[in-house]
């Protein structure tokens, strides 16, 4: 009614408007009696329908601590957000800069020699010079608690400046300095770490159940600016591969992503992906440019194992199979003459020393050499959808894999027992 009121205002000058001011609030006051006390009339005799009316749900929300009446759907998405809320975390960037000050520097006349500096006086310009540093606020991201004693899990991105401090902002507005712990080398992923116990964290439920069109919520410090920003949208896709900028001339590939339409914009990046039961099922990390509500998330199922390993060992614990490969598709296939368009060709790299099989690895201990073609891991097909690097990444260190072969055209299952990479 505000904005409907002045666009009225500035449509008429001040008379007109005052007029047609007056006219509408006694049509409005009158229609307003009329149809109130036909709507009590109404209500006293239908009592049950009246209930009906004013709360689509037939049960009242005994929690609810407003006169605000909300649609069952409404009442889910709210509660999730009240449940996660706490949990979720703004992260400051501060680093030491430069602080200039100008100063005006006395240039000479070129006719002081012949006339002496108080003929014409020379003339001034406008300088800068570096007077110390200071610390400031040059970024910011998000993050959300995983534990009670302080873990919380962020973008490798937010935190990659080894020489910047870290602060965290939790929903109850404390300020808290941050410790970081890992970052991924892999996985656009970092753990860092508050001081204190009993905060209020989130559990991370399975990503591989997730369905296109699920409802997802997005919660972050949005443009670094807003902090606990919701937004709300769908599952618009499942295992995605792209290659993200960080806009400062890296570039990383991520695979096995959810794209979401929940919006996810700059400072999003750490923030929680959750389903409407308040588990994490991603961690937000990118969004398309030039595009609409097209936004990107780690899965779950790629996080939690690097977290736990974090949490359990302070450091990132990573099983590896030990070999470099290309995966195959139709061209591959064709222009090599191979039997299959899936799995991964155990390839040497660019570099002379980039040798096919690591030595003294997993899959060399298990006798996969250089020119094998990898068909599965443990049953799933290799494909551009499951990759043999994510799938590794869920698995945890001393766990046995078995993998099916194709050796000199003969299929065989291997088992390897993964270890730990170095």
């Amino acid at each position: 009614m505000v904005i409907f009121g002045v666009n009225i205002y500035m449509a008429m000058n001040h008379k007109d408007f005052v007029r047609q001011t007056a006219i509408t609030v006694g049509v409005a006051l009158v229609t307003t009696m009329l149809t109130g006390a036909g709507f009590l009339t109404w209500a006293k005799h239908n009592p049950s329908s009246f209930v009906q009316l004013i709360t689509p749900s037939t049960r009242p929300n005994e929690n609810a601590t407003s006169t605000a009446f909300l649609y069952p759907s409404e009442s889910i998405l709210v509660d999730t957000v009240k449940k996660a809320n706490p949990a979720v975390v703004a992260i400051t960037i501060s680093k030491n800069v430069p602080v200039y000050e100008r100063y005006l520097e006395r240039m000479p006349s070129p006719f002081e020699d012949f006339f002496g500096d108080d003929f014409f006086g020379g003339f001034t310009i406008p300088q800068l010079r570096q007077k110390g540093t200071e610390l400031r606020e040059v970024g910011g991201g998000s993050g959300f608690l995983v534990s009670a004693d302080g873990y919380i899990v962020t973008n490798r991105h937010v935190v990659s400046d080894e020489s910047a401090e870290y602060t965290v902002f939790t929903n109850d507005g404390k300020k808290h300095e941050a410790k970081v712990i890992a970052r991924d080398p892999a996985l656009d992923l970092a753990v860092i770490k508050i001081s204190g116990s009993g905060f209020h964290h989130l559990s991370f439920g399975d990503s591989d159940k997730l369905e296109i069109g699920q409802t997802v919520i997005a919660i972050g410090n949005a443009l670094a600016e807003f902090r606990n920003t919701v937004s709300v949208g769908v599952v618009s896709g499942l295992s995605r591969s792209i290659t993200a900028s960080d806009r400062r001339g890296g570039f990383e590939a991520l695979d096995q992503l959810i794209q979401t339409d929940a919006g996810i914009n700059p400072g999003n990046s750490g923030g929680p992906l959750i389903n409407l039961s308040g588990e994490v099922v991603g961690v937000n990390v990118a969004v398309a440019d030039g595009a609409e509500n097209i936004g990107f998330a780690l899965s779950a199922n790629s996080v939690k194992s690097i977290v736990e390993s974090v949490k359990t060992t302070g450091k990132i614990v990573r099983p590896y199979l030990g070999v470099r490969y290309i995966e195959i598709n139709e061209e591959i296939k064709e222009k090599n003459k191979l039997s299959v368009d899936y799995g991964v060709l155990v390839q040497r790299g660019v570099e002379v020393s980039d040798l096919a099989v690591i030595p003294g690895s997993p899959a060399d201990k298990a006798g996969i050499v250089e020119n094998d073609i990898i068909l599965e891991i443990d049953g799933i097909k290799l494909t551009s959808d499951q990759s043999l690097a994510a799938i590794i990444r869920t698995k945890k260190v001393g766990d046995t894999v078995r993998l099916k072969i194709n050796h000199k055209g003969q299929e065989k299952i291997v088992a390897v027992k993964l270890e730990e990479m170095k």
